[in-house]
């Protein structure tokens, strides 16, 4: 027997009803920091039960004045009815407010922690998600939970409430109505709990198609431009109509199986409700009761039935809810990016403008990805303040990725990298990017006009100084021929704008963070060879005591460079004026 429960603990810890506990309690921690809010609900709830009550009972009053048992009751009776009737209008009116605003707050108290969860979680452990899908777990997922943080308590509790009160009025009338309308009770709790585990499936599933419907529109919206030049309209709709019959299906499963379960218990009531009401006409009939008793009876037998039904759909609401819950803890729980000393960092930033800028050396680095994929293998380089140095290869060898160990984005697996000034080394984390200025590959411009995406990294930039950089970036030009100049607004991914132009207003941004290592990567490809040659040049000659690390497949950056490192084949080579050469007829 006892192994027997220890085993029946193991599979519950193993199985779904441990992982749902879970759940509750995250939401439960939330409902605490409420619990004020959730008390004035729990007392609305009653007040409304009371006054569902006391009306059921002017009701039976009014009924037996109208049918002359006590006509001199009517007019209070009237009166009575109508006054509480506006009381609970006004109550339910004034709850509505509170209970919107309080939801709209825990709404945006989850929401504000996800998103800065997502914002401070390991690079590479979130790049497991889609975007799209992460939008849709801070919106649909965020709202269910934040009703259920004010709802299940206040819910359960007046269910509660309403049930026993409602039982207690039919019992004190007549305790043989009160057993027939509990006659539903069996069956409801026999079938929530067959019910339990369906309803979990089919919530995961829903979510799990909700989020890649809102992934493949994401794709599409922001590959519209790809789409219409290769004429790939048709193959999109038939694409998204194939994702919509799939929401269909799932949809319509889900409805056929609460069909069948509502059916079953709709019977189930429809035979209570006979019941109740055959015992009625037999109590009315044998003169027992009155008209109005009888009419409290099927109304309150009805709530009875009602309020017992709502504490048991409380279950499929639990666990759409724990469900939802269960994927805002998985973002939640992803691990967050390494903290470390921002002071030292500032500190090192700092004396390294006195020292005469930083010295970036990586050596004996490994590195793959968690799919396995080995990038980079005893690869070692250097860069020194005042020189540029490029990093060259095929697509996919590894160029980026560096890119990325030297922000903090993905860590080394072997090897070390560090920055040095002076006689100060700083080993580089995720804090140590604040060293680094980056321009990465493709369109990174926001909504917003240019002077905002300008100031994106130096909110304290003056107008002289935005234009300077313009200036040294060759971007002065075509900003100052835009109808608004510097606040000419941007659409999203800088509609309006050539690749060339948001390219050099990327590199803009990056040059007004005044950091000592600038990173660009592929950060020039859209520029022809003069502009590109002269941007480079400005850069150089502007940024004094900066170091330069560039990634490029342009040969004409190559001969700029103090030194050219190729990453091939998981290693990292520095290449000769021959190797340079052969480099630059290969390119």
């Amino acid at each position: 027997m006892r192994n027997y429960i220890r085993h029946l603990k193991k599979r519950l810890k193993e199985g779904m009803l441990f992982e749902i506990m879970g759940e509750v309690k995250w939401i439960y921690g939330y409902s605490v920091k409420y619990k004020g809010a959730i008390l004035l609900y729990i007392c609305l709830g009653i007040f409304s039960t009371v006054m569902g009550l006391g009306t059921g009972v002017v009701s039976k009053y009014i009924i037996d004045a109208v049918t002359g048992y006590d006509s001199s009751a009517l007019l209070p009776a009237a009166v009575g009815y109508v006054a509480m009737m506006l009381l609970n209008v006004g109550v339910n009116a004034w709850s509505s407010r509170v209970t919107a605003k309080n939801r709209i707050m825990v709404s945006q108290e989850i929401r504000a922690e996800v998103f800065s969860k997502v914002l401070s979680a390991d690079w590479e452990s979130l790049s497991e998600y889609h975007s799209g899908d992460l939008l849709n777990r801070l919106n649909s997922d965020v709202n269910t939970v934040a009703a259920s943080v004010l709802g299940w308590i206040p819910t359960f509790v007046t269910g509660i409430v309403q049930f026993l009160a409602t039982l207690g009025l039919i019992l004190y009338y007549d305790p043989v109505m009160a057993l027939l309308a509990l006659a539903s009770a069996p069956v409801t709790l026999a079938m929530s709990r067959i019910l339990m585990r369906k309803m979990r499936i089919y919530n995961k599933k829903m979510l799990q198609v909700n989020s890649e419907m809102m992934a493949f529109n994401e794709e599409a919206f922001q590959n519209l431009q790809y789409i219409k030049a290769f004429g790939l309209m048709k193959k999109y709709d038939g694409l998204f109509q194939d994702k919509q019959e799939y929401y269909r299906d799932v949809q319509l499963d889900y409805n056929k199986f609460t069909i069948m379960t509502s059916s079953m218990m709709s019977i189930v009531g429809m035979g209570v409700t006979a019941a109740c009401f055959g015992w009625g006409v037999y109590r009315l009939w044998t003169g027992v009761i009155t008209y109005g008793t009888m009419t409290l009876f099927l109304q309150q037998a009805g709530n009875l039935s009602s309020a017992f039904s709502s504490l048991v759909n409380m279950v499929p609401t639990a666990v759409g809810a724990a469900t939802s819950a269960g994927r805002i803890m998985a973002v939640i729980d992803i691990p967050a990016e390494e903290k470390a000393d921002i002071e030292a960092v500032d500190s090192f930033k700092e004396y390294a403008r006195s020292a005469g800028g930083v010295t970036i050396q990586a050596r004996n680095i490994d590195f793959w990805y968690h799919n396995g994929n080995k990038v980079l293998e005893r690869a070692s380089f250097y860069v020194k303040p005042r020189e540029a140095v490029a990093l060259v290869g095929p697509s996919g060898e590894g160029k980026t990725t560096m890119l990325r160990i030297l922000l903090g984005l993905v860590e080394a697996k072997g090897g070390s990298v560090w920055a040095q000034t002076g006689d100060r080394t700083l080993a580089i984390t995720p804090a140590a990017r604040k060293l680094f200025a980056y321009v990465p590959q493709g369109n990174t411009m926001m909504s917003g006009t240019i002077r905002e995406n300008l100031s994106l990294l130096n909110s304290d930039a003056t107008d002289q100084e935005i234009w300077t950089v313009l200036e040294d970036v060759c971007a002065d030009e075509f900003v100052k021929k835009l109808p608004e100049g510097l606040d000419t607004y941007l659409q999203e991914r800088g509609g309006g704008l050539s690749e060339g132009q948001l390219q050099r207003l990327s590199i803009a941004r990056a040059m007004l963070c005044d950091a000592p290592v600038m990173l660009l990567d592929e950060a020039t490809s859209a520029l022809d060879v003069a502009t590109e040659r002269r941007l480079l040049r400005n850069i150089m000659e502007s940024a004094r005591n900066k170091t330069c690390i560039v990634t490029t497949h342009r040969p004409s950056v190559l001969t700029m460079c103090t030194r050219v490192y190729r990453i091939s084949e998981q290693e990292i080579t520095q290449l000769d004026e021959e190797g340079i050469r052969q480099i630059m007829l290969e390119f």
